[in-house]
């Protein structure tokens, strides 16, 4: 991911905010307790993915791969009042990190944690959401394309995280179920008539999807 050394990243991202101190603290904590600190949105997508749910002011949000809570939280920026956001973590470890950086947030009463397979919580769930963020196990994203394209509001906003996979998805090489599961939900995406979708090359890819 070039951009992270990159000094006009480096720029961009000191010119995006205002950062709020409790994500500052998340971020303390992912560095020193976890030992892939990079999964961590970081601060200039965390501010991409708090003003695009500002725009939509959603009253459903959910997020499929929450790690230490850093992009539930910026997403639960935009709810609207009285919204709700579904953070689901099959990691028991870091998830136990996501608590505790939710209860000290002032998004505690809104955002509800889930441990477990997240297709088990998206079946289990009713109702529809005006903001997905996939951001967990990559071969799963076309499946959870499937399940949830039905289930988002007009208008409503389908975000996946990880979507150039380091430059790999645009590559011939040797086979890759994560490379090849994400080159499908990108043509599932770019080819369904019921979205459009811009693909940003921010860290490792950013897809924004809008429901028609």
């Amino acid at each position: 991911m070039r951009d992270l050394i990159d000094p006009r990243y480096e720029y961009a991202e000191a010119h995006s905010g205002p950062v709020p101190d409790y994500l500052q603290e998340v971020e303390r904590q992912t560095f020193l307790k976890t030992m892939a600190p990079q999964m961590l949105s970081g601060r200039l997508q965390g501010r991409l993915l708090a003003l695009l749910s500002k725009l939509r002011q959603p009253r459903t949000i959910l997020e499929v791969g929450t790690f230490t809570g850093y992009s539930a939280l910026c997403l639960a920026e935009g709810l609207a009042p009285g919204g709700v956001l579904h953070a689901i973590e099959g990691d028991q470890e870091v998830a136990l990190l996501a608590a505790a950086h939710f209860r000290n947030s002032p998004f505690s009463r809104q955002i509800k944690l889930h441990v477990e397979q997240a297709t088990d919580v998206i079946n289990r769930l009713e109702g529809t959401f005006d903001l997905v963020f996939l951001d967990g196990d990559k071969r799963g994203y076309p499946d959870y394309f499937h399940q949830l394209v039905d289930r988002i509001t007009p208008g409503g906003l389908l975000l996946a995280d990880n979507i150039l996979w380091d430059g790999k998805v645009n590559k011939t090489g040797r086979p890759n179920p994560d490379v090849e599961a994400l080159q499908a939900y990108n043509d599932l995406l770019f080819n369904d008539h019921r979205m459009e979708v811009v693909l940003l090359p921010l860290r490792d890819g950013v897809s924004i999807g809008r429901k028609l």
